[in-house]
């Protein structure tokens, strides 16, 4: 069991022992917020379908209407036209053979990797580099096309993407502590309309059972947003 500092103790003792409104949970953990940087405020959800099943898997994006606060590291896989048009877009870095090479050597200090459909047939390979790490671009997410300046625009713009992990569990950043609790609740429900809108046809019975707000360094507080 890790071991918790006097200020996550001391959080820990007065957070609320029973579940709260998404608006509360918020508004606690601002209050209570001791790192020395601005923390990511983070949804956990706790799936009610079984994360086992092929047809029960959830994975799709969002965009935040109020951003995320983050300064996003973005890599694309492209050559010739939608090469060019990502690095007009402000791609940190852009390349074909010499970026997957880099990749495929361990390097993943980004954010958000999209390609072009042809670049995906070398990107593939690099599954057990971005696959683990949630990287691998995708159709579903939008990171797998050739208009890679769009792509890029909505990374920048506070586009998040999200999936079911084997233990049937989603974790979603939805902004930073120092945004205002009206930001951050607009932005979690946006998070949320989109995971309820990514139910699988065929999820039987309860879809979201448990969702606990947290920030980067501090405690879970549970909400009452249920199905």
């Amino acid at each position: 069991m890790p071991k918790h500092g006097k200020k996550y103790r001391a959080v820990a003792e007065t957070a609320p022992a029973e579940e709260v409104t998404l608006e509360e949970a918020i508004a606690f953990l601002k209050s209570n917020a001791s790192a020395s940087f601005d923390e990511t405020m983070e949804l956990g959800l706790r799936m009610g379908i079984d994360p086992r099943k092929s047809d029960n898997a959830i994975r799709a994006s969002v965009s935040l209407p109020n951003g995320t606060g983050k300064t996003v590291r973005i890599i694309v896989f492209a050559e010739g036209g939608a090469a060019d048009a990502a690095k007009e877009a402000g791609a940190d870095e852009v390349g074909s053979d010499e970026l997957i090479e880099k990749v495929k050597g361990g390097w993943t200090d980004f954010d958000v990797a999209i390609a072009t459909p042809d670049a995906m047939k070398e990107v593939r390979k690099l599954g057990r580099v971005l696959g683990p790490r949630g990287l691998m671009p995708n159709p579903k997410t939008g990171t797998v096309t050739e208009d890679t300046a769009t792509a890029i625009k909505q990374a920048q713009a506070g586009k998040v993407d999200f999936r079911m992990d084997r233990h049937g569990n989603i974790s979603v950043p939805f902004g930073k502590v120092s945004f205002e609790v009206e930001s951050l609740k607009e932005n979690a429900d946006t998070v949320l309309n989109a995971v309820r809108a990514a139910r699988p046809a065929s999820a039987k019975g309860s879809y979201l059972k448990n969702v606990t707000v947290s920030t980067t360094m501090g405690v879970g507080v549970r909400t009452n947003i249920r199905d």
